[in-house]
């Protein structure tokens, strides 16, 4: 979505409690009484909800702490709240756990807004209308989701709750919250194009709806229904994988026919610090998030994803006004994720770079998995050669593939995407891992030293560290309504 429009002053304005991320004077006043007034006040409206994604407390950055939980990247930084997310010592009201929670419900907000007001706009393409409503149903969809996996269950704001003023309500169960995510996905589905022209990349479409599907299904443990709606994105060349593996990393290529949903930024004007968060320190980053000795080893021999993904010592870097050699010092664990880096030729971080919440690849890969829980081993071998071919002609093809290797090529495949630890809990539910032992593993860095926070063992409590608890402040505001999370 490189050519669509920021947030203007006026979509801004419409929000209540939000901030523009530009720094603009408004022009007029409005309210949700007089702004939905055409169509594109309708396109404005939802780009506010795109705008969102940027925020630093959303996935602009804290929702991949969450993954700093697996055994795939230790936390960097200067965030002790981070840490505890770590080790499973968080409480209600640590920072990490609390911050995103606002923002979630503010894409609900600014969806249900659209789906209230849009319908009511006369002067509008009926194909617009159709994509903006589809588009407000994914995006309540995808915080509603987002909800799931952190909360497992949270309160749900429909439509007739806005028109009613009722917030304040209790939480639901997560099939409950599952249902009105699979309702929304679905119609979203019916109302988004399937492929967009140049001017309108990166804005959600069919496939996206269906992937997410795919995934919801999976959590939900409904294999069939994941196999049905993740066939529709492999099957489809709407969504087909990128030609290297590399241009889902890309300024020029990110958004590729594979990249189902990213964050959109432009270098310059409305950007995310996710790049900044990744980055090394002394190379105009944050360094927040390192690889692990796991995860590195766990690449083959001449897979070249590895170098793609990881940057480690003695690797040659380019950042922009020259070649600078990356030493083991620069990260705890001695590597970065190379992946989610780019420099500017005049140098500084090049803002450009897209951050990527769902491919085509995850999709085809949690097919593949359906397909081995459901019929065995070797169901999902298309689906894993796909992805092994795409990455390199040289890598040996999969034959009668079991649920180990799946694993292994989602871990590689996936790195540092904040799937690895929402794939282990899925799996340890499945009595496919046991995922207590595995997190007992310490965190090593390149040469082997443990980089464990504190040195202990890592102990995960089932079932209290399936979900995290819901923030405090929340629960003190709603006054007794909202009702904490058991085992906290």
């Amino acid at each position: 979505m490189q050519r669509i429009k920021y947030i203007l002053a006026l979509a801004a304005l419409l929000f209540t409690g939000c901030k523009s991320v530009l720094d603009v004077t408004p022009q007029g006043m409005y309210s949700t009484g007089n702004y939905w007034r055409n169509q594109s006040d309708a396109i404005d409206g939802v780009t506010g909800i795109y705008n969102i994604l940027l925020e630093e407390d959303y996935t602009g950055f804290n929702e991949f702490v969450f993954d700093n939980c697996s055994d795939d990247q230790v936390r960097g930084g200067d965030h002790d709240y981070d840490g505890v997310i770590e080790d499973f010592t968080y409480d209600a009201s640590t920072y990490s756990v609390r911050v995103g929670w606002r923002w979630k419900y503010e894409t609900i907000n600014r969806s249900n807004n659209v789906l209230i007001y849009v319908p009511k706009i006369a002067d509008i393409d009926p194909a617009i209308k159709n994509r903006c409503m589809g588009e407000a149903h994914f995006f309540r969809a995808f915080a509603y989701w987002r909800l799931l996996l952190i909360y497992g269950e949270a309160p749900i704001i429909t439509e007739d709750d806005v028109l009613k003023s009722s917030y304040n309500k209790p939480k639901v169960t997560a099939d409950e919250l599952r249902a009105q995510i699979e309702s929304d996905l679905l119609a979203a589905a019916d109302q988004l194009p399937e492929s967009y022209d140049d001017a309108n990349k990166g804005r959600v479409s069919k496939g996206t709806a269906w992937g997410l599907l795919c995934k919801l299904y999976m959590n939900w443990t409904k294999l069939d229904k994941a196999i049905e709606y993740g066939n529709k994105v492999v099957s489809n060349a709407n969504y087909k994988l990128a030609p290297n593996y590399a241009d889902n990393f890309s300024v020029a290529t990110g958004n590729n026919s594979e990249m189902l949903l990213a964050v959109q930024t432009v270098d310059g004007n409305g950007y995310s610090d996710f790049i900044t968060y990744h980055a090394p320190r002394n190379w105009n980053g944050w360094s927040f998030f390192y690889p692990t000795k796991g995860l590195v080893d766990e690449f083959e021999a001449g897979d070249p994803r590895k170098n793609i993904c990881i940057m480690q010592p003695g690797d040659q870097i380019n950042i922009g006004t020259g070649i600078a050699t990356y030493e083991a010092a620069t990260s705890w664990s001695g590597y970065h994720y190379k992946k989610f880096c780019s420099w500017k030729p005049s140098g500084g971080l090049d803002y450009s770079l897209k951050t990527p919440l769902m491919r085509a690849a995850d999709i085809y890969l949690l097919v593949a998995e359906a397909k081995i829980r459901l019929n065995g081993p070797g169901a999902g071998d298309a689906e894993i050669n796909a992805i092994r071919k795409r990455a390199s002609a040289t890598l040996p093809a999969v034959t009668n593939a079991g649920m180990a290797a799946l694993m292994h090529e989602r871990r590689v495949e996936l790195c540092g995407e904040n799937e690895r630890h929402q794939d282990l809990l899925r799996w340890d539910k499945a009595n496919l891992v046991d995922i207590v032992e595995l997190y007992k593993k310490p965190k090593l860095a390149y040469n082997g030293a443990v980089i464990t926070r504190g040195g202990a063992p890592r102990k995960f409590t089932k079932p209290k560290n399936y979900y995290f608890p819901m923030p405090q402040q929340e629960i003190d505001r709603s006054k007794g309504t909202l009702v904490q999370n058991p085992n906290y």
